[in-house]
């Protein structure tokens, strides 16, 4: 006759279910920590050097360099026309522009004044790219806010064929620093929110 000490030990229900969840939870922690380290790879990636002709370029603003590298860009014939999305109301194209460019180029340039957020600059693009017939769009953004600006610009345009040109901001320079770091996990987490669809209320989200 055997003891109940001889009998094997079997884990509760509860210990099982507490260990499934465990389970979960480190899964799911690994992933977010494999997408994040993605995320941040991405970020960093400088922008391509083989860029082809599109029939326009879209500058969101926000952030340095991206307009100087969007009008560079029309400068070097990359696109037909440059929409600067999210433009401060009280400016100007000469408050923008430089001086030394051609009026050829100026005329070129539409300044777009209504987005204040992502999806705002996702509605005032497809506006845009309707008016000006646009197929192929060059789309500069900082490269940190580039994935979020995709998910929203490829839902108001399905049918433009969208090419990623990303600018490296001086933010980026020292990704190690927690100033980046919380930079970076901010947009992260912005962009899961986006690709699940909850930031399609532009009052929620700045860009």
């Amino acid at each position: 006759m055997r003891h109940e000490a001889d009998r094997p030990h079997r884990p509760s229900r509860l210990s099982r279910f507490i260990f499934w969840w465990v389970k979960m939870g480190l899964l799911a922690s690994l992933a977010l920590c494999g997408a994040f380290g993605w995320f941040v790879y991405d970020a960093l990636k400088p922008a391509p050097d083989n860029m082809p002709h599109t029939d326009g370029i879209v500058a969101l603003t926000g952030g340095q360099g991206r307009v100087d590298t969007s009008l560079r860009l029309l400068m070097q014939n990359r696109g037909d026309k440059l929409l600067i999305s999210g433009v401060d109301p009280q400016a100007t194209q000469q408050d923008l522009l430089p001086p030394h460019l051609p009026e050829s180029l100026k005329d070129r340039v539409t300044l777009g004044y209504l987005a204040r957020s992502t999806i705002e600059n996702a509605s005032e693009t497809a506006a845009w790219v309707v008016d000006n017939h646009v197929h192929t769009l060059t789309v500069v953004t900082a490269g940190y806010h580039m994935r979020r600006a995709l998910v929203e610009l490829r839902r108001t345009l399905p049918g433009v064929t969208l090419y990623p040109y990303p600018v490296i901001p001086p933010a980026l320079e020292h990704p190690l620093e927690t100033s980046t770091l919380q930079l970076l996990l901010r947009e992260f987490a912005k962009w899961l929110g986006a690709l699940a669809g909850f930031a399609h209320n532009p009052s929620r989200v700045a860009g």
